[in-house]
């Protein structure tokens, strides 16, 4: 295959293009097609080496040459990437395009460091089983970093066969949406078909990365939506209905019906990084709210003229509500704090004035008890 008619042929032709490869990637890559390098998606990540999808074929690429300090520019899943040329030996990946979007987490380790889990993703879909108690907060957490990245958020609810009856599916349905506003919320029974149609249809539009728990029940609808068994799958434990990792590595497959999915190992941890403004999104009734305070810094806390507190004593928003997004802004702000001085300076002169605030309380309580 001719690498100078590669370059010129129109995106929508392109071998490349069931996997998203667009008239604006090409332009991108046309200084790297200059250099006789090949462009490539990369589908999978192990160990300094990487699975790259090219024009002629599926490669293995060294990523030794893009291996910078910050761990948010390592190659990942998802990357597009220029490669070099067929009979290179050893292969490498010479540089990645700038990516669209990334979805990003705070890695478990003591540094401050973000990890990234897929680049260039559409759709971010959120699987959440139904056969375990619903933990809307850390739905919740996992939206936010999907707003976060730049991608549309879908929460699948998986397993929908196990729920008795259609009034209490419906339930569940409204409870997730109380809690993902904004957010499409489609029950899915991957093992007899169910809603399966209405999420094929959205993740054909582009690239779409499956996150959740272990035991979310993502491997049975990857191989749903794949319309075969490429994901192996173990059964969850009947005593708590946890799952076992079963996807080891992030994979980005293709769609039968269009679209690529990259299939991601359960998520044990999903700390934020760097997230005020996907927090802020999933909670937009309460940022919504928080414009009518009477005072534009209100901590939503004790202050007069509240429109969230009052919001809250009339019953119009859910107190777990208000106190998942206390929460996530707390942790949003810490993690922001570990890299940004000024951030720092900031919270301590908040926890500075807050304490005073206290100690000065205490002391008008003391005086009336003296008195």
């Amino acid at each position: 295959m001719n690498l100078s008619s590669l370059s010129v042929s129109s995106a929508s032709s392109h071998p490349l293009a069931p996997y998203g490869w667009d008239g604006r990637w090409e332009a991108e890559f046309a200084p790297y097609a200059e250099q006789g390098l090949l462009p490539g998606r990369v589908v999978r990540v192990d160990r300094g080496q990487c699975d790259v999808v090219t024009p002629v074929g599926t490669v293995r690429a060294d990523t030794e040459f893009v291996v910078p300090r910050d761990p948010m520019k390592v190659v990942c899943t998802g990357d597009w990437v220029a490669v070099d040329p067929e009979g290179s030996d050893p292969r490498y990946v010479r540089t990645y395009l700038p990516r669209r979007t990334a979805f990003v987490r705070s890695t478990s380790s003591k540094r401050s460091e973000g990890q990234i889990l897929a680049a260039n993703v559409d759709h971010a879909v959120v699987a959440v089983s139904l056969a375990a108690e619903l933990d809307l907060g850390r739905i919740e957490r996992f939206l936010a970093l999907a707003w976060e990245s730049g991608a549309q958020p879908v929460v699948v609810l998986t397993k929908a066969d196990v729920v008795p009856d259609a009034t209490t599916l419906s339930y569940f349905v409204q409870d997730v949406e109380t809690t993902a506003p904004g957010v499409p919320v489609l029950p899915v029974s991957a093992r007899q078909g169910e809603g399966l149609d209405v999420l094929t249809a959205i993740l054909s539009g582009g690239t779409s990365v499956l996150l959740g728990q272990s035991g979310a029940g993502k491997s049975t609808l990857a191989n749903a939506l794949l319309g075969e068994d490429v994901m192996y799958v173990q059964a969850t434990r009947e005593v708590d209905e946890k799952g076992r990792h079963t996807t080891t590595t992030r994979n980005l497959l293709a769609l039968p019906g269009g679209g690529v999915l990259i299939d991601t190992p359960g998520l044990r941890g999903v700390g934020l990084w760097d997230a005020e403004s996907g927090v802020g999104q999933v909670f937009s009734e309460i940022e919504e709210l928080a414009e009518r305070c009477r005072f534009h810094d209100c901590a939503h806390a004790a202050e007069p003229g509240c429109a969230v507190l009052a919001a809250v004593e009339a019953g119009e928003l859910p107190e777990r509500r208000l106190e998942s997004y206390r929460k996530l802004l707390r942790e949003n702000q810490w993690i922001v704090a570990k890299t940004d001085a000024r951030v720092r300076a900031e919270l301590r002169r908040d926890w500075k004035r807050k304490g005073a605030q206290g100690r000065a309380a205490m002391e008008a309580k003391r005086g009336h008890w003296s008195s």
